[in-house]
């Protein structure tokens, strides 16, 4: 191993499965002390057990219920006196759907805002201020190919992953010259479990693993290219396969991304 975060404080949300739980590991690989953050604290006293037995020299666990807003401020602070700094925040957890835009009650949509777009923010905001004191540090977000173009059955899902884009943009042209640098990571279809706790119209599980999804990258694949990624600090990094050459098909052809779109089988 290249010990790449020897000595480095990463903090990580979703870290109980899927792509949180990947990247944990490969921190851990490198050496880096870690802050775990999910739901389920059982699952994560497991992720922390194999994570130090992997190299991490230190692992925190603080399981959270990310929706619970009002409460996000404590879990900064926590988090942050784990170690006494914090070098990269990763922001991670997320919940997806499936309904069309009629369909999707608006109790849906606001549990998808404020898991997937008001709890980075809200967590970013406390922790920024102490990573300009501490001399920098870095940000690092998971979006989706459905923060660059409209996808069927995921209205909230899709506003709330472009709200991120232009959210972590933001603070990187503010802060870039305090040593504050972002990492962008946009999965297409990696192999995880989001589709089983996607929320149906009425907020109930859509449980099962969607087609597209399963023939998608694995947690390990999507890990092992955001950790080089976050290492040589990079703005934005791809992670998928095919189906990422819709990112530049809307950037260069954006009239034809919309007809893809709207013939896109997304379950």
């Amino acid at each position: 191993m290249a010990n790449w975060f020897q000595d480095k404080i990463v903090w990580i949300t979703g870290s109980s499965s899927g792509i949180g739980e990947a990247t944990a590991y490969r921190f851990a690989q490198e050496s880096a002390k870690l802050i775990l953050t999910a739901l389920e604290e059982d699952i994560l006293l497991k992720v922390k057990d194999k994570c130090l037995s992997l190299g991490a020299p230190a692992v925190e666990i603080l399981p959270f219920d990310l929706s619970k807003t009002e409460e996000l401020e404590d879990l900064a602070t926590k988090a942050w006196d784990s170690f006494g700094r914090i070098d990269v925040f990763y922001n991670n957890a997320g919940i997806s759907q499936r309904a069309t835009t009629i369909e999707t009650q608006m109790s849906v949509i606001r549990k998808v805002m404020d898991i997937d777009f008001y709890a980075p923010v809200v967590l970013t905001k406390a922790v920024l201020p102490k990573m300009i004191a501490q001399g920098g540090g870095q940000l690092v977000v998971t979006t989706s190919i459905a923060g660059l173009f409209g996808f069927p059955l995921r209205c909230a899902y899709s506003s709330a992953k472009h709200a991120l884009y232009g959210f972590f943009e933001t603070v990187q042209a503010e802060y870039y010259q305090q040593n504050i640098r972002v990492t962008i990571v946009c999965p297409g279809r990696v192999r995880t479990n989001i589709s089983f706790y996607a929320l149906e119209k009425d907020g109930s599980r859509h449980g099962k693993l969607d087609a597209g999804q399963a023939g998608g990258v694995t947690p390990e694949q999507a890990a092992n290219k955001i950790v080089k990624a976050v290492y040589r600090k990079k703005r934005e990094v791809l992670v998928g396969r095919k189906e990422l050459l819709m990112a530049y098909i809307k950037r260069f052809f954006p009239g034809l991304a919309a007809r893809i779109a709207r013939s896109i089988k997304s379950m």
